[in-house]
């Protein structure tokens, strides 16, 4: 088709409502647009004021994937403003919680949302019937991510065990090695979780941007670190204003961001590329069977990218366990004096980097706060890669054309409503 028009409201199987919009004539691309609709939401002025306690469990409500993470980069904001370094068990158990919400929101993305395009079916409810046993796979997977992320933070979504200063309850020693025995037998299912995505035709398109993720030297960085970018800078993570640049678009109600280029990329093809030498040995063989090296620039890999860290942090939680049961549990407390001052917290949460930094005020009430959702960061990249992607696809007709840019968004895993921030006010 020479001349056509996409015209997408709203881009099914990804969290909250997005708009495709692309308009070719003679060949020539002459609109293209990522739309944003949602109507926008005030995190950031909702908890100034309140008692800095209060920070961790409202904006965890931002979203129901990543809730644990935003409560997380929530704790170890506010940590940062007052002060308080916690302890290594805290840490621990903060790193083990975190691994059970990347293996929930991973799974739900690749099995359920993802892979249906990867074999031309509509939706996941058919393949229950024409492959059962791969859907029962991805059901055993979520489920027991799932009971993980109840044990550790008292619930699947929203958890209240995690606080500021360390744990309200500490699981139990049986608790842990039952946990431990359930990822130790689930690990066959992360092999053939390979091996299925591993057959499965992704999309042949690639694009060189930006990749952006936190960094540590001695492991695969998923709480705390520096901003490391495939364009070779790093940046200390309480400078984040400096690399992460967010502006606004007239057609979107969601901020976007841009670092040394127009855009970049967070989320699993971003810490891979960034952090592949940390990977655990099960991952770097899944890398290697999806044919991941760092830098990879197909965006639809993102997903093959989700496979990867499912192995790792499956892998990774095995050794966190035995460091806990090995150094023994220990009721800590969770008791901690607030003092004035501005903290940044960095959690990469499934859909990239996460970034919560607050001040806190003598009286340990919150004066001003600053969020940025992977989403959003990765709005701009999206269109990006869909203005690259749309020159290539002459000769399909307008269907194939259209299902192609979906695919890409949807390669993404964009948690959309998470990432509004704007409110357009006219004044009269």
């Amino acid at each position: 088709m020479t001349s056509f028009d996409v015209n997408v409201h709203y881009v099914t199987r990804v969290e909250g409502h997005g708009n495709l919009k692309a308009r070719v004539r003679d060949g020539q691309l002459e609109e293209c647009r990522w739309e944003v609709p949602e109507a926008p939401r005030f995190f950031e002025a909702m908890i100034r004021g309140r008692a800095y306690h209060e920070a961790p469990p409202i904006t965890s409500r931002i979203c129901g994937i990543c809730s644990i993470g935003h409560t997380l980069a929530s704790i170890q904001g506010i940590e940062n403003a007052i002060g308080f370094v916690p302890s290594e068990q805290t840490l621990l158990l903060r790193t083990l919680l975190k691994h059970g919400e990347t293996v929930q929101s991973h799974i739900l993305h690749a099995y359920y949302l993802a892979a249906p395009d990867l074999v031309g079916a509509p939706s996941v409810v058919p393949l229950a019937t024409s492959h059962r046993e791969v859907v029962l796979r991805a059901v055993r997977l979520h489920r027991l991510a799932n009971e993980w992320c109840d044990l550790i933070g008292g619930r699947t979504t929203h958890p209240i065990r995690a606080v500021v200063g360390g744990w309200t309850r500490l699981p139990t020693v049986e608790e842990l090695r039952g946990l431990r025995q359930r990822i130790s037998e689930a690990l066959p299912d992360v092999e053939a979780t390979v091996e299925l995505f591993r057959a499965l035709p992704f999309p042949a398109f690639e694009r060189e941007t930006e990749y952006l993720a936190l960094r540590k030297p001695d492991e695969y960085a998923w709480y705390g670190g520096d901003i490391a970018s495939t364009d070779g800078d790093v940046t200390p993570l309480p400078q984040y204003r400096s690399k992460v640049k967010e502006f606004i678009v007239p057609h979107s109600t969601a901020k976007r961001a841009k670092g040394n280029r127009s855009s970049y990329a967070v989320g699993a093809l971003a810490r891979v590329n960034v952090n592949y030498d940390q990977l655990r040995p099960l991952a770097k063989q899944a890398a290697d069977a999806l044919g991941i090296r760092p830098v990879t620039c197909n965006p639809y890999l993102n997903t093959a990218a989700q496979v990867v860290e499912v192995a790792h942090v499956m892998e990774d939680s095995l050794d966190v366990i035995d460091r806990l049961l090995e150094r023994g549990l220990r009721e800590e407390g969770y008791a901690v004096q607030a003092r004035p001052g501005t903290g940044v917290g960095g959690v990469e949460v499934p859909r990239g980097t996460l970034y919560h930094e607050y001040t806190i005020d003598a009286g340990g009430r919150i004066t001003d706060a600053n969020l940025i959702i992977p989403t959003g960061q990765n709005h701009q990249n999206i269109e990006d890669d869909l203005r690259a992607l749309v020159p290539t696809l002459e000769g399909k007709s307008r269907e194939e054309i259209t299902l192609a840019m979906e695919m890409l968004v949807r390669a993404y895993d964009p948690c959309i409503s998470c990432s509004t921030h704007l409110l357009e006010v006219e004044f009269v």
